[in-house]
Formats: C-alpha cells, structure tokens, sequence
C-alpha cells in the first residue's frame, strides 16, 4: 500500500451510521487512501496508520503495530478511554461546527420548553383547559451550564442574547463575555445555588460519572418563578443517578427534566422515564452531527499531520477527555 490505510472499526448505529455507509463517506474523501472496513480477513495489520473508530470492544485497536492516531466518530471518548489495551497514540474526538450548532440548538430548545411553560401548556391543550398562567421574562431565569467546553460556551453565548442569566461551571478557569463564570470544586456550590435551570454538557470521567443526584439538585437555587428547579443532560447518561432523578422529581426537589442520555440505550420499554409527567426524553439525539462533516474532518487532520502539522482536539488522557 503507497499510503497507510485508514481502518474503521464501527459498532451500532442507524442506517445513516452504519459501517458500510461510514466506508463510502470515506472512499470519497481519501482519494487514493485506502479505506478498510474491519473485520477483514485479508489485512495485514501492519499496513493500518490510522482508525476511525465508534464504540469499539476492548482490544480491538491493540493489533495494530503502525497505528498512529484513533479518530473517535463522536464527542464522547469515555468507551475508548476504559479499553486498557488502547494503543498510546494520538485520540483526537470530533469536534465540528455542525456539531456544535445542533448542541445549541437542543440547549436552547429545552430551556425554552421548560422557561415558556411548554409542559404545563401541552397538558392544557390535551384537556381542552384555557388557563395561561403568568409568563417570567427570561432575565427572570439563571441558567447554570456545566461544562464550558467548545459546547457549552457557545449554547451560553446564544442563551445569553436570548436575555438568560447565564453562569458556567468547569473543572479548571475559564472566561467568556456576559457569562458568570465558576471553577472547581470550591466554587461548585455557588454555581449551584445560583441556578434555575442546570444544564449538563460535562464529559464522563471517573471525577463526573453519578454526579447529577439528589445531593447536587438540593443545592440548586429554588425561589425563581420555575417554582422548582429544572435538570438537562445533554452529556453523558452515566453522569446522572437515574433513581435519584425519578425520586427528586415526585418530591419536588426537581420540577421537571429534559433527558437525551441514559446508563442504558435504548431506553427499556419497562423504564418509568418514558411516561412521567415532569420529564421530556429524547433519544439521544441531541446532536446527532451530519457523518459526511465528520469523515471530512477526519480526511483534513490526517492530511495535515500527515503535512508536518498539529492535530486538533485531541484528548487529554490524563482528564479522560
């Protein structure tokens, strides 16, 4: 082979996700590269440089003896970061425009929803009641965003212009404009005591995974005209206490929920969260990005590194993320 293969090595998904579509994106945007569609028999693993992978099993990336950079098909590493066999490369996670707008456009939706009323006015509509109740202005509400990565700074800078009271929590210092900004564990309470409406966007990691539970929402701010506060994970579904949930939304800690992850996907049938009246479930797909963007991005950093020049967005091994 005059280049080294890209191999991809792709685990579930959607028809628009599945393997044999992920290979034609990149037998596209290779040119003469080749791609290889894993498990292939007549592979001489040798001739594999790179791997664009989702959800791989552990050991599956540990035969590779040439393999110089993982690409990670979405934004979450955490599968790839628990395989102790990973090959110490470079782990670059996707991080594209499309991405990130579709991200906003979730957050921004469901503060909305849940600011606007929505779930009080679709019960209204289903029972043919005509009972508006007192709608708050925006500057009326403190929206907590956890996380202030690539993500979250920009869902804070659109809810911002929207009139929120935005604030911002994440692990080290950071700055935007207009935003309140909180670090650390030290100043996690006073972000918290601070905030209507939480919304998370944190990676998993060993230090973040089970921390949306009940001891996190008693600590959120409780007298803004929400009456109650209200929770929205866009991260990641292990970060959240499922029981905790369900138990702080039916004795008010919590007024409502908009959950697009889950500990387990797809979501039983037998789950409670599919018909409790306070929570609004997606199905993890809140930024369900445009694949033929991702496969151009991986095509560009590969020829870039490839060019003597720096990857972008790689991971951080050490914070898992």
């Amino acid at each position: 082979m005059t280049k080294g293969a890209l191999a991809l090595l792709i685990h579930g998904g959607t028809d628009n996700w599945s393997p044999q579509r992920w290979k034609a994106r990149f037998d596209d945007v290779c040119g003469d590269r080749p791609v290889v569609l894993l498990p292939d028999a007549g592979l001489d693993p040798a001739d594999v440089h790179y791997a664009a992978v989702w959800k791989p099993a552990p050991g599956e990336l540990a035969g590779f003896p040439n393999l110089r950079v993982i690409f990670n098909l979405g934004a979450g590493v955490d599968a790839l970061m628990a395989d102790k066999t990973l090959p110490q490369v470079p782990l670059v996670r996707v991080a594209v425009d499309d991405l990130t707008a579709r991200m906003t456009e979730y957050v921004v939706l469901h503060v909305l929803m849940h600011h606007r009323q929505e779930l009080y006015l679709r019960e209204s509509q289903r029972v043919k009641r005509w009972a508006p109740k007192y709608q708050w202005p925006a500057a009326a509400i403190n929206v907590g965003i956890l996380g202030l990565g690539t993500l979250g700074l920009d869902a804070a800078d659109v809810l911002k212009r929207l009139g929120f009271q935005v604030a911002g929590w994440s692990r080290s210092e950071k700055q935007a404009d207009g935003i309140e900004s909180f670090h650390g564990a030290a100043q996690l309470d006073a972000f918290l005591a601070r905030t209507d409406i939480l919304v998370s966007l944190l990676p998993l990691t060993p230090d973040t995974t089970g921390i949306l539970d009940r001891k996190m929402f008693t600590k959120l701010r409780r007298s803004s005209p929400l009456g109650a506060p209200v929770m929205i994970n866009a991260g990641r579904g292990r970060l959240q206490n499922e029981p905790d949930i369900l138990s702080c939304l039916d004795d008010g800690t919590l007024g409502a929920v908009s959950l697009d992850v889950f500990g387990r996907e797809p979501l039983p049938a037998d789950s409670p969260f599919w018909t409790h009246p306070k929570v609004v479930l997606t199905p993890h797909n809140a930024a369900d990005t445009d694949a033929d963007a991702i496969s151009r991005y991986v095509a560009e950093q590969i020829a870039t590194f490839e060019a003597g020049g720096a990857l972008r967005n790689l991971v951080d091994r050490v914070r898992g993320y």
